[in-house]
């Protein structure tokens, strides 16, 4: 009787201890976070610096071979084909080059992208440390929260951390 009883009490006090359970619209969260918008809008204008960069090099090296075809035409053939085959390189060294400054500001991208990412994971840990929290679950696009109450999401608190963080 004692062992029921007592596996009763034990039972209860397991049953009363609840799992404060939230959840974080992803999407929402990133599009809303400040440093996110200021990185992609930094990059926005390198990438227009660099397609700018491009076309303008691109029309250059256009004008250069239309000048050089119609000056082709007085040529020998073999000077022309000796000729045409430097511009080739020219060409291609320049496609290469540009190429290189692309993939570099990928690269850049990507890292700075990589450390929002986790300065938002520490942030939802940390928020759900402070305030009780059992589970923060992911939600949005690609989320595992198929369903959440509205009272459970804090989506809006967690944006508004790091927002305040980012600020300071």
């Amino acid at each position: 009787m004692k062992k029921i009883v007592m596996a009763l009490a034990l039972f209860s006090v397991f049953a009363c201890q609840e799992s404060k359970i939230g959840f974080v619209d992803n999407q929402k969260l990133m599009e809303e976070y400040q440093e996110k918008i200021d990185v992609e809008a930094k990059f926005k204008v390198k990438i227009d610096a660099l397609t700018q960069q491009r076309d303008s090099i691109s029309q250059m090296f256009q004008m250069k071979l239309q000048a050089f075809q119609a000056k082709a035409q007085k040529m020998p053939q073999a000077q022309a084909q000796e000729e045409y085959g430097l511009l080739q390189q020219e060409g291609q060294f320049m496609g290469q080059q540009l190429q290189k400054q692309e993939q570099e500001l990928q690269v850049q991208s990507q890292t700075e992208m990589d450390s929002i990412v986790s300065k938002v994971k520490r942030e939802v840990k940390a928020y759900g440390k402070d305030n009780g929290y059992t589970f923060i679950l992911g939600g949005g696009d690609g989320g595992s929260v198929l369903y959440g109450a509205e009272a459970q999401e804090v989506t809006a608190p967690i944006v508004k951390a790091l927002n305040d963080k980012y600020k300071n």
